[in-house]
């Protein structure tokens, strides 16, 4: 079957509700994602989000894991991406929660590490079916996401982890 122009597996109605529930909360957690990248580093809009893409992760992970079940073998390297999302989106959460020494990078590591993951994920199923994709090898699917990914995410770690080096005023009369 195919919906949207994406051929869709026919393996029965829980693989279907399944499938329609990961969609849903895949671009749920696209959106959030990308409100929180580009939030104020504070409160309001940036934790929200960031709340709102880990539950929208975690509906991604069981769902993948459902259909990786129906589907199996099929599907497991997509359950293998879930995992890694999911791990990784919860190593930045930890990070933020504990807020320990350096937990902005961790933080911003595991939460940016989980979008691209999650990217990685969409690419690799649906990659061969997108205009202009379609055109790309499909080890392009794998990487691509990263090589975009990776940069931005140095360096926006970088940003918000320089050291704070004190400003200095006019010398001090003697």
């Amino acid at each position: 079957m195919r919906v949207f122009g994406l051929e869709i597996p026919d393996a029965g109605p829980v693989f279907a509700v399944a499938l329609v529930l990961h969609v849903a909360a895949g671009l749920t957690c696209v959106a959030a994602g990308t409100l929180a990248a580009t939030a104020r580093k504070e409160r309001g809009r940036n934790p929200r989000a960031g709340r709102v893409y880990l539950y929208g992760l975690g509906v991604v992970f069981m769902t993948a894991t459902v259909m990786s079940v129906i589907r199996w073998p099929h599907d497991a390297h997509l359950l293998a991406v879930a995992v890694v999302a999911s791990g990784l989106g919860m190593t930045g959460w930890w990070a933020r929660q504990r807020r320990g020494r350096g937990w902005v990078r961790w933080h911003a590591i595991g939460m940016g590490g989980s979008f691209i993951a999650l990217l990685t994920g969409f690419y690799v199923d649906n990659g061969p079916q997108l205009p202009v994709w379609d055109r790309l090898p499909p080890i392009a699917f794998w990487f691509l996401p990263a090589a975009v990914g990776i940069p931005l995410l140095y360096f926006a770690v970088r940003r918000f982890t320089r050291p704070v080096t004190p400003r200095r005023g006019p010398a001090a009369p003697n």
